[in-house]
């Protein structure tokens, strides 16, 4: 068993965990955050992505120990005082969901996308870049399009600050 201490959504946490443990089991299974979800354990439906010092991050595919002394943030820290995440409120905004299955793990990834290119976004990098989620159920064209909205929103709130 080794230690294992990190951030998780502003709050530390310490555990003692297996080497083998994934970060996606020490979240849901250790620490009771059952946003992320487990969908494929191979990384090829990104139903499990996290952010680790602010990128994302497939946690089905990472193990608790790599991710000790990091920031962590899941689909439970997204939002503040109440507050949805602008990318919470574009999916939900644009009808971005139907059963919500890979919508933790699309949020997660559209903020990072989001992130990484601001205001530069086009249908085709979201399409490109959001490869490496799985939806089954809403064939994608609302997703892009609340991800093309939520960078309308964050990069308006940014500049108003």
């Amino acid at each position: 068993m080794t230690t294992v201490s990190m951030t998780v959504n502003g709050k530390t946490v310490s555990a003692d965990v297996e080497d083998r443990t994934l970060l996606v089991s020490f979240l849901r299974e250790t620490l009771g955050l059952t946003g992320t979800h487990v969908g494929c354990d191979t990384s090829q439906c990104g139903a499990c992505v996290v952010h680790i010092d602010g990128r994302a991050v497939k946690s089905c595919t990472t193990l608790a120990v790599q991710a000790a002394g990091t920031a962590v943030t899941t689909i439970e820290g997204l939002s503040s005082g109440g507050e949805l995440h602008p990318v919470q409120a574009a999916f939900r905004d644009n009808h971005g969901l139907q059963c919500g299955f890979c919508t933790p793990g699309m949020i997660m990834t559209s903020v990072d996308i989001i992130n990484r290119h601001g205001a530069h976004l086009d249908e085709a990098t979201v399409r490109h870049e959001l490869e490496g989620n799985i939806c089954r159920c809403t064939g994608y064209h609302n997703i892009v399009k609340s991800v093309l909205d939520a960078a309308g929103r964050m990069t308006t709130s940014a500049a108003a600050e």
